[in-house]
Formats: C-alpha cells, structure tokens, sequence
C-alpha cells in the first residue's frame, strides 16, 4: 500500500475536525476534468462527514496537459491569507473551464477577497514554492494521476465515483466510534 510521505502539517488547507482521527487528503489539478468531477463528491463529504473527520486538499496541478492549474493553485493558496481558501477552491471548480489569469482576479472580488493585496500575493515566491512542495510531496507519495486520495496515510485505491468514496469512509467512521 502507498503511504503518504509528508504526513498533513499546519502547512496544509484543512476542513473539517482538527482533532478527528480520520483524515482524507486529495491531491488535486484545479483544470483537470476528474477532479472536476469528483469536486461534488468532496463537497459532499465536507457537508455529512466534516464535523467529524478532516479534509486536506493539496495542489497537484499538471501543468504539461492543464496549462492554468498551477495560476489557480497559487490563487487558492493567495486566498488562504485571506482566509478564503475553500471558497476560491470551490469557485475554480465551480468555473474550472474558463481558467486564465484575469479570471481568477474575477473571482477573487467574486468572492470579497482585497482584489489589490490578491494581486500582490499572487506573485509571492512561498506561495509558488508551497505549490511545487504539495506536488513534490504528491509524487513521492506514488501520486500517479489526479484527484488522488489518501485516507490516514494511506492512498485510496478504491473507487470515488458513485458515492463510494464517502461510503467507505462512513464505514471507517462508523467503526472508529464503535472501538472509541
């Protein structure tokens, strides 16, 4: 089984309980059509499971074939000195086809971000180096296609499609509270 290299850290974009002992992290292409469709199924997870487990996602933005993911990753991780970070990535892929770099400052204003510190932070090399550290660390953990999952450290090799994602991780949950 492949295992999570670096294990989720106060660097990482969370949601979700802090103190949960399940953790689902997803490495992510913010242009890539599968994470597009697998984005409802995360938010769904957040919505019936975030008050009990937590939810990471890190930036894997395939920039060979999805030439605007590395600007929306970096965008995102602008907006979370905002505090905004789940808001700008749920409008990426709310509007994940029409990526360029004057639309996500569009969307920052969509979504009540200070347009003008945007702009500037944008630009700033921790955020362009953060992105590179998730994909370095995605790769290293075996990360071999987008989205990828991986549940306590482990990569989910199962099915996200049709609700199974969620499905097994009820059953993880639901077998955690009866050992706890």
């Amino acid at each position: 089984m492949t295992q999570l290299t670096i294990p989720v850290n106060s660097n990482d974009n969370s949601y979700g309980n802090a103190e949960s002992n399940i953790v689902l992290v997803e490495y992510g292409d913010y242009e890539c059509p599968y994470c597009g469709k697998a984005y409802p199924q995360v938010k769904q997870i957040k919505e019936q499971l975030g008050k009990y487990i937590r939810i990471v996602f890190r930036n894997f933005p395939l920039t060979k074939i999805h030439p605007n993911a590395f600007a929306a990753a970096v965008a995102t991780e602008a907006a979370a000195i905002q505090g905004k970070f789940w808001d700008m990535h749920n409008i990426i892929f709310e509007n994940q086809k029409t990526l360029s770099d004057d639309f996500l400052v569009e969307l920052a204003g969509r979504i009540d971000l200070d347009v003008k510190r945007f702009k500037e932070d944008i630009k700033k090399v921790a955020l362009i180096d953060k992105v590179e550290k998730d994909f370095e660390s995605g790769l290293r953990s075996g990360v071999n296609r987008t989205p990828s999952f991986f549940i306590n450290g482990e990569k989910f090799e199962g099915e996200w499609k049709d609700d199974q994602l969620i499905q097994y991780l009820k059953r993880i949950l639901a077998e955690n509270m009866v050992q706890g």
